[in-house]
């Protein structure tokens, strides 16, 4: 998150924020996941979605129905979010699977179903996948796949960097050039779905979502009312839809002191809800469960047309319920 970085600027002198400052590099970024992605059909409607999302785990149950008279079978596909290696040092990855690496499953009315790992690099417009086989190189190099640019041979890296796939990435302490993977990891898991005539078919995945993570908030009042931070403030609350009584309930618990003593920090989760718009209709009954693990924390989302159910704001229904935008969840409390 830029605002770290914006939070040791802007408090250059104070021991208290510049520890805080200090732990940025505990600070991951938040990637995308969604839904399932259909090729478009006006055969299969989505009789309800029951969307739960925690810092843990996402699960989905969707209940399809085909109103045909004969068997469709359609293309799923479930994309993992692509990762843009040129910013890997920001990404932690949810599992140690370096290709199914959110622990994605998929049940076909309660029974477990197979699918394809589809995983390619591409830069810019440019498929590179086979080119990086061929050099015997991981697809995803991050973690314990990352690539030691120092020990490839010279014939391989300089292809790698006449094809755009390293750029400079200036110079170690002996004034050797150093380089960055700078190819993008696109991965989706696929399979193939008939669904029967006039019948409804359950269908539930889950996985482990990439929740961006902060020591800290930038929401504390400390930190929200120092002038050079109001920029990125106000995209906080426009984004995640912050309410007064929200900020109002976060600074009785973390007070006005400049340093964190009340060791509140932030998980962000971003969901795509716009793929439920590739079948025939509106989802006619969606419902969204939001768990953020304890029940002191904060959570705050833009709902839109979203209605809560629930006392606490964390159980939210819709009919007919067309997706629009996605979701961006802040959660803040102790973790």
């Amino acid at each position: 998150m830029n605002w770290l970085k914006s939070l040791l600027i802007a408090t250059v002198g104070s021991a208290a924020l510049a520890a805080t400052s200090a732990r940025g590099n505990d600070t991951a970024a938040e990637l995308s996941v969604g839904g399932l992605q259909f090729v478009r059909s006006n055969d299969i409607a989505m009789e309800s979605e029951d969307l739960r999302i925690s810092v843990d785990r996402v699960t989905v149950h969707y209940q399809f129905v085909n109103s045909t008279g004969k068997p469709v079978t359609l293309t799923v596909a479930f994309p993992l979010p692509d990762i843009d290696l040129s910013e890997a040092d920001n990404v932690a990855l949810p599992s140690n699977d370096p290709v199914n690496f959110v622990d994605f499953e998929t049940r076909i009315d309660g029974v477990p179903a197979t699918f394809k790992i589809d995983q390619r690099a591409m830069a810019g417009n440019k498929d590179v996948t086979a080119l990086l086989t061929q050099l015997k190189l991981p697809l995803l190099p991050i973690a314990s796949r990352e690539i030691k640019v120092a020990d490839l041979p010279a014939a391989t890296r300089t292809r790698l960097v006449n094809e755009g796939l390293l750029m400079p990435a200036g110079t170690n302490e002996r004034g050797q050039q150093r380089y960055g993977v700078a190819w993008v990891a696109k991965t989706s898991a696929v399979r193939q779905q008939t669904f029967p005539p006039e019948r409804q078919v359950g269908i539930e995945h889950q996985y482990k979502p990439f929740v961006g993570t902060s020591p800290d908030t930038i929401l504390r009042w400390s930190l929200r009312n120092n002038k050079p931070l109001f920029p990125e403030v106000e995209r906080y609350r426009k984004q995640y839809c912050i309410s007064d009584a929200f900020l109002a309930e976060l600074d009785k618990r973390a007070g006005k002191e400049a340093s964190n003593t009340s060791m509140i920090a932030e998980r962000r989760i971003n969901y795509v809800l716009r793929t439920g718009a590739n079948w025939a209709g509106p989802i006619r009954s969606f419902k969204l469960t939001i768990d953020p693990g304890a029940r002191d924390r904060l959570v705050s989302f833009c709902p839109g047309r979203l209605k809560p159910t629930t006392p606490d704001g964390l159980e939210f229904t819709a009919t007919d319920f067309k997706p629009e935008s996605d979701l961006k969840i802040l959660i803040v409390g102790r973790f």
